[in-house]
């Protein structure tokens, strides 16, 4: 488990698979941003992949295991919106790779210098 406080899901995946020598591999449409979020980003130019995300978290599982795992946490009224968003693999070590919304694929990287400022 990893908390997405800072610098969100994008750099805590890219910085997991490039620690552990894994491949991962992301659905965009299965990740969830709010409307009001992702317009927000568009707006701004925000990636929301690279934003603090207080109160979220990233949990790996067995893949046996997942729909058992997301069923508990949905269950719970901070958990509703858990969803399964990607798989890891030996492939391709220490990457990330994104499946976007329009089919093709990019990959996630740890990003540069600070997006938006800390205000904690």
């Amino acid at each position: 488990m990893r908390d997405a406080t800072r610098g969100g899901l994008g750099a805590i995946l890219a910085e997991i698979a490039k620690s552990a020598q894994v491949r991962m591999d992301i659905d965009e449409k299965n990740i969830p941003v709010q409307d009001n979020v992702r317009g927000v980003c568009e707006i701004l130019g925000f990636d929301p992949l690279f934003l603090a995300n207080e109160g979220k978290m990233i949990l790996f599982c067995p893949e046996a295991d997942a729909n058992a795992v997301l069923e508990v946490m949905r269950g719970h009224k901070y958990g509703r919106d858990a969803a399964l968003i990607g798989r890891v693999s030996k492939a391709a070590q220490g990457r990330v790779v994104l499946k976007t919304a329009i089919g093709g694929e990019r990959i996630v990287d740890l990003p540069t210098g600070e997006l938006v400022p800390r205000i904690c």
